[in-house]
């Protein structure tokens, strides 16, 4: 099969997606804006072909350079998994007649009041909302469903210019912010009835709008409190739980319900989730695999190279092995106690002396590293990463290391 990936070099974890395609068989043309002779010799290996465009977003670039690749093979498929790129790839797909994710499909997954319209129709609980770039029109829904609400882009992904507004005389200020003013339509923006609850997230490899493998993660807090507190190390774990649990059987369901009704086929998804006093209810989805590294925890608790497993739901329409639901594993971030530059660490040798078997990573930038605000995201400054064969006891060390190790800046 001759696949095109988009984009293999940037950012890092890009490449394993190739290496996955090239170890199940696949032929893999490259298409990325880095020059051919910055390939280092595993990429190039992995590689078929390599072709070089200005910026992988430009519809027109891409589209030339796959119909390029067209002219020499015929292209089965045309992949991407950066959130940035997904909706280009879905265009040019249908502009090149080439199988995969529709760009309605990829529009539904971006476009949150639109997303969660369609699923409100199919009986999937969401948050109320509305996008609307029309002052007067957003005041009056939050009038109607009340504060707190929650301001974000329609297309953003994660909490990423995400803003809760208690008050409605905070409202404008934070419209404005968004570009939206006045009571003429401009700046569009998804206004959403703000949802009180515990948050994870589910995600999934899908053949044909089948989940054929599923895994959850919890956040410790929820996001919006984490990526705005410092003094919090925020922590998202997977559970090894989510076949044996039975309150896991509604997060399936509604999963699935999810990946039916937006048209998912043969993709990765990311979805989020709140369970709180009004019940199970969805957030958002991506028609991509999870940020922050998620894979890496799902293959160190399963035993699975997860990357194979994608490439082979997407090369042979089959998956190749069963997660062991063995173990839990999860991330904790680290902040340092101030911005500037970090000047060391406290707390290193107590981890590693008590949990030194349980890790599987850790990322501890070397003094003199500027610092990155708390804003940025959970490996933005310093991480470590823990595995466990409970789901409870990994809490518990998470926690202690938390606690522990401390990053001192200055």
């Amino acid at each position: 099969m001759d696949i095109v990936f988009l984009e293999p070099c940037f950012p890092q974890n890009q490449r394993e997606f190739v290496r996955a395609l090239h170890a199940v068989g696949a032929r893999v043309t490259g298409i990325g804006e880095r020059p051919k002779s910055s390939l280092d010799d595993e990429l190039r290996r992995w590689l078929t072909h390599y072709e070089q465009v200005g910026n992988v977003t430009s519809q027109g670039e891409v589209e030339r350079a796959v119909r390029f690749v067209q002219s020499k093979v015929k292209v089965q498929r045309l992949e991407a998994v950066v959130e940035a790129h997904v909706m280009n790839a879905a265009k040019v797909r249908e502009a090149c007649g080439i199988p995969g994710t529709s760009s309605r499909t990829t529009y539904l997954c971006r476009d949150k009041p639109t997303m969660k319209e369609v699923l409100t129709k199919a009986g999937v609980p969401c948050a109320q909302s509305i996008g609307s770039g029309d002052r007067a029109e957003i005041h009056d829904f939050v009038k109607r469903i009340g504060l707190p609400v929650i301001v974000k882009p329609r297309d953003g992904a994660g909490a990423s210019g995400t803003r809760r507004v208690d008050r409605i005389e905070d409202l404008d200020a934070t419209l404005a912010s968004f570009g939206v003013g006045g009571n003429t339509t401009g700046a569009s923006v998804a206004v959403e009835e703000f949802i009180e609850g515990h948050e994870g997230f589910y995600d999934t490899l899908t053949i044909d709008g089948r989940v054929v493998h599923d895994f959850a993660c919890h956040y410790y807090p929820n996001v919006l409190e984490a990526m705005r507190t410092r003094w919090i190390s925020p922590q998202f774990v997977t559970t090894n739980r989510l076949d044996s649990v039975s309150a896991y059987a509604e997060v399936k369901a509604m999963g699935q319900k999810v990946i039916t009704a937006l048209g998912i086929e043969t993709s990765a998804t990311h979805m989020e989730w709140f369970f709180g006093p009004k019940g199970l209810k969805f957030n958002e989805i991506g028609c991509r695999p999870p940020g922050v590294r998620a894979w890496v925890l799902y293959a160190a608790a399963n035993d699975i190279d997860i990357y194979r497993e994608w490439a082979s739901c997407v090369v042979h329409r089959r998956p190749s092995q069963k997660p062991s639901r063995r173990r839990a594993a999860g991330i904790i971030a680290l902040r340092p106690d101030r911005d500037g530059r970090i000047v060391g660490y406290e707390g290193v040798d107590e981890v590693r002396r008590r949990f030194g078997g349980n890790v599987i990573d850790m990322h501890l930038p070397a003094p003199g590293t500027a610092t990155q605000p708390v804003e940025a995201g959970y490996m933005a400054n310093a991480w470590v990463r823990l595995v466990a064969n409970d789901y409870d006891e990994l809490r518990g060390m998470l926690d202690f290391v938390g606690q522990t190790l401390k990053v001192r800046g200055g």
